[in-house]
């Protein structure tokens, strides 16, 4: 059942405020008073329904939608018989104790005591996970008579048919790619839409005239008109046939060089229809390289390093964020798809006139993330060491440096707003630093030492209040203030609530660990699937994307033929409305594939002791 989103929108506001769970950023000032928040624009999911077998039974869990009143319960049907004795409220799942594997299952809301129409049917992880069948585009040779085959790389989610469920964008990477510092030449990236069942719906051939590897193209998959239906954005070129079969730009353009790079070549940025893969719109890529050595090198590594990301820079649509550049000049442009066409709505330029000397050059990373830093109501771009305002305008930066990863959160429960946790790349820089990303001051920071490449931020660890940090240049896992609280965690990569408490686990290559002061204690190992992005060792994706608000981790199978699903199979009597619906972690999930990958973090902590989580104020096509 879809309800109405004016009333959902009032009675989040009403029962948050009452709840004491309403920060500035929700509300609009006016002259002294507080109005309800303009609901940002989310997908309309179906219940998401996922039945994990362990042995003893099913673990059923499913989504509580942010449209959902606060008050919703649930009954669990197996073939149509209620398998729960009273209607469930204070989780979304549910233990069926001696089901077999294949049982099927489906539920339903209870609202004002009136039982609702049945859920779709349950996505059944008969062995503990999914296989979600894939098949390898044929491989090639090079101009240079290297021989390559394809593998899986990164994939994001998005409902690309409009039917409420969420489908994979996968892009396969051919087994010659390179980082930007490598020369020589690279097989095609490919792009694929497939639906969780393994329909394929679309593959896009990205062309000779965009290189491969992990620096390069960064997609994004998202609902930007409000049709009810993601689109796909990713950067073109001359050459790139779209899901159709028609080609972008000139067939017969080849703008490589005799070293691999692309360097001259008309530079295009794509919407594909996210059901057809047909492209909508191509405009010119924003910034255009230009000359290439004002990026930082001649011969072609820094100016083609890209970021994208998603954000709601209105505070309640989403634009697509696409950007160049970090180790010199970086440049972000903002752009809106609406009515089936490009609008620019503003292009940020560290080397531009308005910001020259203010310490904008060089200051991005290797990720970005997005956020409402300052409380009000839109989204800010934190772009390492750097943010840039909702208007495009620079908001600070903290002048230290370049870094591999980074983390925007609720790590701090104890203080208002969202904190930041970097780490530096430079020997001449902090080693981590914790920032205020309101106006970018630091809160401490550790000496400078050496390139520090790996750096975390999450909940892991019951002893200690909010998140704990750490980066593989110290020895220790920190808390907020940046005191030392025993020993580092066995890993610096990626997080995912996995288990039925709500600290956060660490993963790793194929693995999922729980933080121990002691040691860790193993409670998944991937079977037959490998991790992407050589030492990096990331996932395909992890997220929210099935059942109720842990996590899904999706690998590849080694052999690629499949992306394999695991889902959790721990009870847990926490109930928080899926992190679909919240839009700093929806969005997070939409930019992990960009560069070097990390996981997504919610608007609000989650963790030990955490507060009665809050309810979105969300609206759907």
């Amino acid at each position: 059942m879809q309800y109405p989103q004016v009333p959902v929108v009032a009675r989040r506001l009403a029962t948050a405020l009452v709840a004491g769970v309403v920060t500035c950023a929700a509300l609009t000032a006016t002259t002294g008073t507080a109005s309800a928040a303009t609901a940002r624009q989310v997908e309309r999911l179906d219940r998401g329904v996922v039945s994990v077998h362990t042995g003893t039974g099913n673990l059923v869990s499913w989504r509580w939608l942010g449209t959902d009143p606060d008050s919703v319960a649930f009954n669990v049907y197996r073939a149509g018989s209620k398998v729960n004795a009273a209607p469930v409220t204070a989780s979304t799942n549910y233990f069926h104790a001696g089901a077999p594997s294949q049982a099927d299952y489906t539920v339903r809301a209870v609202v004002g005591g009136v039982e609702q129409a049945d859920s779709v049917h349950a996505v059944q992880l008969r062995t503990g996970y999914k296989d979600v069948p894939i098949t390898p585009p044929a491989g090639g040779t090079t101009p240079d008579g290297v021989a390559y085959t394809y593998e899986a790389n990164d994939a994001s989610v998005g409902d690309l048919d409009g039917d409420g469920d969420l489908d994979f964008v996968l892009k396969w990477q051919p087994t010659n790619a390179k980082d930007n510092s490598q020369s020589g030449y690279t097989g095609n990236t490919v792009v694929d839409g497939v639906t969780l069942d393994g329909t394929r719906l679309w593959r896009i051939d990205l062309g000779r005239n965009i290189r491969s590897g992990a620096h390069y193209t960064q997609f994004q998959v998202y609902d930007y008109d409000g049709d009810g239906r993601a689109e796909v954005a990713m950067k073109t070129a001359d050459g790139t046939v779209d899901g159709r079969g028609t080609v972008i730009g000139s067939a017969s353009a080849d703008h490589r060089n005799s070293s691999g790079y692309v360097l001259t070549g008309a530079e295009y940025l794509t919407m594909f229809d996210g059901l057809t893969g047909a492209a909508m719109g191509t405009t010119a890529y924003v910034p255009a390289r230009g000359t290439v050595s004002s990026w930082g090198d001649g011969y072609g590594n820094r100016v083609d390093r890209f970021l994208a990301a998603t954000a709601y820079l209105d505070g309640a649509r989403p634009s697509l964020i696409m950007a160049r550049g970090y180790y010199t000049r970086s440049v972000i442009a903002a752009w809106d798809w609406r009515n089936g066409a490009f609008t620019r709505r503003w292009t940020f330029d560290s080397s531009s006139s308005t910001n020259t000397g203010k310490g904008y050059d060089g200051q991005g990373s290797h990720s970005l993330s997005v956020g409402d830093v300052d409380a009000d109501g839109k989204d800010e771009i934190v772009y390492g060491a750097m943010a840039v305002d909702d208007n495009g305008n620079g908001l600070w930066t903290t002048r230290t440096g370049h870094g591999d990863a980074q983390h925007l959160g609720d790590l701090d429960p104890g203080t208002a707003g969202l904190e930041y946790f970097k780490v530096s790349e430079s020997s001449s820089q902090p080693a981590q630093l914790y920032i205020d990303p309101a106006n970018g001051s630091v809160r401490w920071q550790l000496a400078a030492c050496c390139d520090n490449g790996r750096g975390v931020a999450g909940d892991i660890w019951a002893g200690n209040d909010g998140a704990e940090v750490w980066s593989s240049s110290d020895t220790s896992v920190r808390d907020e203030a940046g005191a030392a609280k025993g020993r580092e965690p066995s890993s610096a990569n990626f997080l995912n609530w996995w288990d039925g408490d709500t600290t956060r686990e660490l993963l790793d290559g194929t693995r999922i660990d729980k933080y121990g002061t002691a040691g860790e204690t193993r409670l998944l190992t991937g079977g037959s699937v490998a991790s992407n992005n050589t030492t990096k060792a990331t996932p395909a994706l992890s997220g929210d994307i099935l059942g109720d608000w842990r996590e899904e981790v999706v690998w590849r199978t080694s052999d690629n033929t499949a992306l394999r699903i695991y889902s959790t199979p721990y009870e847990t009597g926490t109930r928080i409305t899926t992190l679909l619906h919240d839009t700093m972690y929806r969005t997070g999930l939409a930019w992990q594939n960009t560069a070097y990958n990390q996981p997504p973090h919610p608007s609000f902590h989650i963790g030990n002791g955490m507060r009665t989580p809050p309810r979105p104020l969300v609206t759907t096509p």
